[in-house]
């Protein structure tokens, strides 16, 4: 048993991606492409705009690392099969007849499975933009950590070219100004697979694929149980915020107005307890007359 135990690491870092996970990847980026607003509405107006939106959220990692090292960007197409899967998710998710494709793997059960394949394969993408970064620049930590961080996360990072494809521009979105928890997540990956590269985290690979793995899985799939989206490093981020870069917490002020979710009144909107206090007498006082 614990010869097994043993070998569960080297065995899950040989897992192949390719169909099933890649699949995986494919149909919930495909999904997150349709939850967009306007997205149905571009489907239908354009379908090549479409198209061209669902590959850069399936091979938006590619296509930014590639961009990193001075690759050319459309290298992915050069994969005519993982194309052609990801085209045929894309079709069956937008077109398929009554909608039957997209209601089917966007069911909760269905839905928590793809969602966890596809972090899987965000492990293998991080640590295959370590590796090909390593190859072109030796020992340059800082180009590892970026480039595997781009190939993890590829698809949030360019997310706003992505908008501008179907016609949209919200620069407020960048990822960069409030990350989404999967590109917090590639960083922290980035990060410790470089210093596992370069031998200043004491790890074996397979142990440091498998625990980041199920760190990813664990989090994803008990953020969509729970309808959280809060991260798990929010109070290290506070406090490397107050201790590092001088924010400060938020204050409150005497006298100053308090607003209510609705929006409708504040403090000095409020009567005085006096007040309150001499209308409740005049209204006893007409009772007992």
């Amino acid at each position: 048993m614990e010869q097994f135990l043993e070998q569960v690491p080297l065995r899950f870092s040989r897992l192949p991606m390719f169909p099933f996970f890649d699949l995986a990847h494919y149909a919930a980026s495909v999904m997150t492409l349709k939850e967009q607003r306007g997205a149905v509405e571009v489907s239908q107006q354009s379908p090549v705009a479409c198209w061209f939106s669902a590959m850069l959220w399936c091979f938006g990692g590619s296509v930014l690392s590639s961009l990193m090292l001075a690759e050319p960007p459309v290298a992915f197409l050069a994969n005519a099969t993982s194309v052609l899967l990801a085209s045929s998710v894309w079709y069956l998710v937008f077109y398929c007849p009554h909608d039957l494709a997209y209601c089917f793997v966007s069911g909760l059960p269905v839905r928590l499975v793809i969602a966890g394949m596809a972090e899987v394969t965000r492990t293998w993408k991080v640590m295959g933009g370590v590796a090909h970064a390593h190859s072109h620049y030796k020992n340059a930590w800082i180009i590892m950590i970026i480039v595997g961080w781009a190939r993890g996360a590829g698809g949030g990072l360019i997310s706003n070219f992505e908008q501008l494809v179907r016609g949209v521009w919200k620069p407020e979105t960048n990822e960069l100004l409030k990350m989404s928890n999967p590109v917090k997540f590639s960083m922290v990956g980035a990060v410790l697979f470089t210093m596992q590269h370069m031998y200043y985290l004491p790890i074996e690979k397979p142990n440091l694929m498998l625990l980041y793995t199920i760190f990813l899985v664990g989090t994803k799939v008990t953020g969509m149980l729970t309808g959280s989206t809060s991260s798990p490093f929010a109070p290290l981020e506070k406090a490397l915020g107050y201790l590092l870069f001088g924010l400060q917490p938020p204050s409150k002020v005497k006298g100053e107005a308090r607003v209510p979710h609705n929006g409708t009144s504040s403090v000095s909107d409020r009567p005085a307890g006096g007040e309150v206090l001499e209308s409740v007498k005049k209204r006893h006082a007409k009772k007992t007359e």
